[in-house]
């Protein structure tokens, strides 16, 4: 999309970059050399990398949002364009705006054909063979001379992608210097042959200190982090993106954080043959009392449909992570999307009815990481949690991770001494209301604590039945724990505007979107209150806040308005005021699209 003409007063720290490239081309590296190194120059960014489903090759974008006032949704407009694959290059130099900048290799068949933007060719053949780098090497130490190109344009300090090399090779200073050489020869050769460029930049940083305290990092990472301290000690998964980053992240760090003083491991790691036996080896790990998860997208999601239903009816704690992407089928593989939310809501068969947890930041992938082991086995039962691509996969400021500061919920297990006191055990009687039964893991030597866990229909002592009262009963129960989930479940967050008769609804990573759509639509003269879901079952606050409003709009990333099909579910009476804003084409929504869909509708 074109933009109106930039401004010619410098922009200082409020603009983006998108670096066009070759799947396969070292680009990566760069990218996320050039988004540590503005981070530790004190400013916020994040990056957003658009990948095909293939490993090399094919075309590849990768967009870096600097933003002073914090805004990390997908820019409309970015433009400084780095034009490093021929095969796009004319699209990509369209997209940019008049008053643009292009940064492009000099020897490449493409050139540009624009009279209305800053066309700089960079000699990228010439800095890379005057490098120390092997023949073979040089094609992925090209993409170094835009990262040297831009630090120059924009005035990222050296020093700082500097460190952001020897981040990305773990301190192994050899190959960080080795890259950092083309860098900085980059960064002369274009000084010297465009001064005025340097002298007078159009697109500028200035060091601040936005980011001190702060961290920079993906979801999936978090979440695996997460998982590490609420005790995860059992993963089986079979590799899918964008979920792999996870389980590649829990193979780092738990040998590092939960190995025993002894050398040995105390947590195992299971590649399964496929995601059906992921998930059963899930639920058999959760029965036999280990914290035990699995990590997934949709179509992994679609194959542990009966290992859910089991899980839930016998009454098994596990965790499911779904990384969400764009579906039907096998979709899009590496585009993201929020269209798994009906299907792990009621992912089974017959009446069955999941907690989800809806992580809409790093931060909370962490947070959710944890708390999920609690719900599971305090409900015990199957929870998800719904992610996406981007926030998985792609680098955001954060700020820092908060440690769980109260010891694991186990819920209601029976040791042998509880058995000895109580002298009996009806695995699924419901003394307390809530739903939820006392449970005995394999191990307890007490004679009253063997149990044979059953998908099969059976009464409360767990005994195998086909009477209706038997089933009507332990399905009545399940209704009554559903109900205890809708109180521990996350609530929602809540920004209200006391001048708002328009509330937005959104979960996940929308919340960065309509946080932005929110400041330009009340620059517009529409004020509007803000509610971020952050767990199924919905409860109370959830009807409150529709309620409240004349029209309530749930801003998703799917094609069927799959959450407020669940809103109208929960509160029936509110159903006409809930609309919906829901698009899903693989990119991340951009601000500008939900404030203009915001304004048709109201």
């Amino acid at each position: 999309m074109m933009s109106t003409n930039l401004p010619n007063a410098p922009i200082v720290n409020e603009f983006a970059i998108t670096a066009a490239t070759v799947n396969g081309s070292g680009s990566q590296t760069a990218n996320h050399a050039i988004v540590r190194a503005i981070f530790r120059m004190g400013i916020p960014v994040n990056g957003k990398n658009l990948f095909p489903s293939n490993i090399q090759g094919e075309p590849t974008w990768f967009t870096i949002r600097v933003s002073a006032r914090g805004h990390s949704a997908r820019p409309p407009v970015a433009p400084i364009l780095i034009a490093f694959n021929p095969h796009t290059a004319d699209a990509d130099l369209a997209a940019l705006p008049a008053g643009g900048i292009c940064l492009y290799p000099d020897e490449g068949p493409w050139r540009p054909q624009r009279d209305d933007v800053t066309c700089y060719p960079l000699p990228v053949r010439e800095i890379v063979a005057a490098s120390g780098f092997e023949p073979r090497m040089r094609e992925y130490a090209a993409t170094m001379v835009y990262v040297g190109a831009l630090a120059a344009l924009i005035g990222i300090e050296l020093e700082h992608i500097h460190g952001a090399l020897l981040h990305h090779f773990k301190g192994k200073t050899q190959p960080a210097a080795l890259n950092f050489a083309v860098v900085r020869a980059a960064w002369e050769r274009f000084a010297a042959d465009y001064p005025a460029a340097l002298a007078a930049r159009r697109f500028l940083l200035e060091p601040g200190g936005a980011t001190t305290g702060k961290i920079l990092l993906d979801g999936n990472t978090a979440a695996a982090l997460g998982a590490i301290f609420g005790g995860v000690s059992f993963l089986s998964w079979y590799p899918i993106t964008p979920a792999t980053s996870l389980a590649d992240a829990l193979g780092v760090y738990l040998p590092r954080l939960r190995t025993a003083p002894d050398g040995h491991p105390t947590y195992a790691i299971v590649q399964a043959e496929d995601e059906i036996a992921a998930l059963g080896m899930a639920v058999g790990a959760g029965w036999a009392g280990a914290r035990a998860m699995t990590c997934t997208s949709g179509p992994g999601l679609s194959l542990m449909t009966e290992f859910a239903g089991l899980a839930y009816f016998a009454e098994i704690p596990c965790v499911v992570w779904d990384v969400q992407r764009v579906g039907p089928s096998t979709g899009l593989p590496t585009r993201t999307s929020q269209g798994d939310v009906r299907a792990a809501s009621f992912l089974g068969h017959g009446d069955t009815r999941h907690v989800v947890l809806l992580p809409g930041n790093v931060a909370e992938c962490f947070e959710a990481g944890w708390r999920a082991f609690d719900l599971a086995e305090r409900l015990q039962t199957i929870v998800f949690v719904l992610s996406d691509l981007d926030l998985g996969m792609n680098l955001w400021t954060s700020d820092p991770l908060v440690y769980p500061d109260a010891p694991m919920d186990r819920g209601k297990v029976l040791s042998a001494a509880d058995l000895e006191r109580l002298g009996s055990f009806v695995r699924f009687a419901d003394p307390e209301g809530d739903g939820i039964g006392a449970r005995t893991l394999p191990g307890n030597p007490h004679p009253l604590a063997a149990t044979l866990s059953r998908g099969t229909g059976h009464n409360e002592r767990n005994v195998y039945s086909e009477r209706p009262e038997d089933w009507k009963a332990n399905m009545d129960r399940l209704s009554r724990k559903y109900e205890t989930a809708r109180r521990l479940a996350p609530q929602p967050v809540e920004e209200n505007d006391p001048d708002a008769t328009v509330g937005l609804i959104g979960f996940g990573s929308t919340e960065a979107v309509i946080r932005e759509a929110r400041e330009a639509l009340r620059d517009q003269g529409l004020p509007t209150s803000f509610m971020r879901l952050r767990a199924l079952p919905l409860g109370e606050p959830a009807r409150r806040f529709v309620a409240r409003h004349r029209r309530c709009i749930v801003v998703e990333q799917n094609h069927n308005a799959q959450m407020r099909d669940l809103l109208r579910i929960h509160c029936p009476e509110h159903a006409a005021r809930l609309l919906s804003v829901a698009h899903s084409d693989g990119l991340p929504l951009t601000a500008e699209f939900v404030a203009e869909a915001v304004r048709e509708l109201v």
